[in-house]
């Protein structure tokens, strides 16, 4: 451990939970962002994603009709979400995790999962995108255009987000790259314990002679 950090940038291991500082990191930060957007971009489609045209009952998604295209940005919408709060309470809960292997393992999966979220942000905003700019003009696109073009904006906006906690995380597995596998982060209460080495033995006894350890050759 170096200075007041342990393995991966979190503090000793069983350390108290600062609530301020948690919501003030950076990771934190974008993480809640990039839950928002998720839940705006999943509004909008199912909300307003879907009409029904003049000549059919049948529902059709508000770009180009393709279905597709309303499904990856749902899908994208849910899982990323659902990985954002993961990544919350994992942060919450790294503390807890005394073993260096085990928070290597949890920041490799944030990273992977950060990573694969900004990548397919960005597939679907361009694919929002291109479907939208194919999508003929008709009388419903000023119902529910609003919300189509809310999709595709926040959908952009999660890019930068994803992309940034690829950074932050990225920058916390480097600051555990240099401890071996062997390392335990050591709790507070372990730390606190006297050390053997520093140990002293007390001063020698000025009065042995009344404990009896010196043997005493008996007058005759």
């Amino acid at each position: 451990m170096e200075g007041a950090y342990g393995a991966y940038g979190a503090g000793p291991a069983g350390s108290n939970f600062d609530v301020v500082a948690f919501v003030k990191r950076p990771t934190t930060i974008l993480s809640i962002c990039s839950t928002v957007f998720a839940i705006v971009v999943f509004g909008c489609i199912v909300g307003e994603g879907h009409i029904n045209h003049s000549q059919s009952s049948t529902l059709h998604c508000v770009y180009n009709d393709n279905e597709h295209a309303c499904g990856l940005a749902t899908a994208t919408a849910i899982l990323s979400a659902v990985s954002a709060l993961a990544f919350l309470v994992l942060d919450v809960r790294f503390t807890d995790i005394s073993s260096v292997q085990h928070r290597k393992a949890a920041v490799l999966g944030e990273l992977g999962l950060s990573g694969l979220w900004a990548f397919l942000w960005f597939v679907c905003f361009c694919f929002l995108t291109n479907q939208w700019s194919k999508t003929a003009f008709a009388s419903w696109m000023d119902i529910v255009g609003g919300s189509a073009r809310a999709a595709i904006a926040f959908s952009f906006f999660s890019i930068p987000t994803w992309v940034g906690l690829t950074i932050f995380i990225f920058q916390k597995y480097r600051l555990g790259a240099h401890f071996g596998e062997e390392y335990t982060d050591p709790s507070p209460a372990a730390a606190q314990l006297p050390d053997s080495e520093s140990y002293q033995a007390p001063p020698f006894p000025h009065d042995l002679g009344r404990s009896g350890l010196f043997y005493q050759v008996p007058r005759l």
